[in-house]
């Protein structure tokens, strides 16, 4: 905490410095020579270093965390979350307040509009009711419209939601939303990056869109018009690779032409209904006791191109698609066709997160 104290020290520097030096301990500890070797690091940063006010500093924000019964999660920890933990620019320490598990796999970002219409309202009410068979964690921003009412949806179906906040944990901004993050946090809760005195200011949406996109398996877009937060949020999501879904409307509806443009230029899969999010991210339901076990056939043939996938899943285990294709020499699309009549033969199956495995 004290060395993000220090002025023009984020996390991308920090981690770099840490990870140069070995430890956080030996950054404040490391020769002058020997920092200014490290790129980012000039005479003023290393001045800053050694200024004994930050641990001041940081001392009277571990009183507050202590005093508020916050969680600090840093970038290095096991509880750390995974998938945040593969961007580039992710928090190097994370504040929470609640019950949050990290551990889940089947988390999605809902954003959209603040103006949120009826439309977007009945389609944010089917998608939760069709989602209640998988369970997944819910993560939004609490502010108003397609925010809130996707937290408010989650409590009402015992998902756990998470709101990542543009503050710290000293207040909730909009004020209003008050009851609801204080409700979320039975199950869920809330996540920042920013210590307590930081404010709502514009450029610390933009920070926090970043850990909505980074936390989730997918991003969704409800609704939005041409400019807006949300599709910050969404091409964040792209660069990090994550999968985007955005709700088709009416070229005429104003708050769903940057849904429509994502869909039209290929930055996001079209969604209907939550079959197509779970077709997807190939998501199994949560509860599958019920499911028919697939019914492995002897002597069964197989072509070359079966033969040697089947082979690679039975030496490696499971594996995603990306890394079966890699390894097998196919494209994707014939990758995923293959395993398709793989799965018919009943000797390989999909598993969450586009992985397969034999049989």
């Amino acid at each position: 905490m004290a060395l993000l104290k220090v002025d023009g020290i984020g996390d991308v520097n920090a981690k770099k410095l840490i990870t140069q030096c070995g430890s956080v301990a030996n950054v404040f500890k490391e020769k002058k020579s020997t920092l200014l070797k490290i790129s980012g690091v000039g005479d003023s940063i290393i001045n800053r270093l050694k200024d004994d006010s930050i641990f001041k500093r940081t001392e009277n924000e571990l009183n507050f965390i202590e005093r508020n019964e916050i969680e600090t999660i840093t970038f290095y920890d096991d509880k750390y979350p995974k998938r945040l933990k593969h961007c580039f620019d992710a928090p190097l320490i994370l504040f929470n307040k609640g019950k949050i598990n990290f551990e889940k796999q089947k988390i999605i970002s809902v954003v959209g509009t603040r103006q949120m219409t009826g439309y977007g309202k009945k389609v944010l009410e089917d998608l939760f009711e069709d989602l209640k068979e998988f369970d997944p964690i819910i993560v939004s921003g609490l502010a108003y419209g397609v925010d809130i009412y996707a937290h408010q949806l989650a409590m009402k179906y015992n998902f756990q939601t998470i709101a990542v906040l543009a503050h710290g944990l000293d207040r909730i901004y909009p004020a209003v939303h008050k009851n609801d993050a204080v409700k979320m946090q039975d199950n869920g809760g809330l996540l920042t990056e920013f210590w307590s005195g930081s404010r709502p200011d514009r450029e610390n949406f933009v920070k926090r869109n970043r850990i909505v996109a980074g936390l989730s398996q997918a991003t969704i877009l409800i609704e939005s018009a041409e400019k807006g937060g949300s599709l910050i949020t969404a091409d964040i999501a792209n660069s990090y690779n994550r999968d985007v879904f955005a709700v088709p409307a009416r070229i005429s509806d104003k708050y769903s032409v940057g849904c429509n443009n994502l869909i039209k230029t290929n930055r996001a899969s079209v969604l209907t209904s939550a079959k197509d999010l779970a077709y997807i991210l190939n998501w199994e339901k949560e509860n599958n006791s019920n499911q028919k076990t697939i019914q492995k056939q002897l002597f069964i043939e197989l072509n070359e191109y079966e033969k040697t996938i089947y082979n690679y899943l039975l030496k490696e285990g499971k594996q995603q698609l990306d890394v079966i294709s890699l390894h097998c020499n196919f494209p994707i699309y014939k990758t995923a066709s293959i395993l398709l009549n793989l799965e018919l033969k009943g000797i390989t199956r999909p598993l969450p997160g586009k992985y397969f495995e034999a049989v």
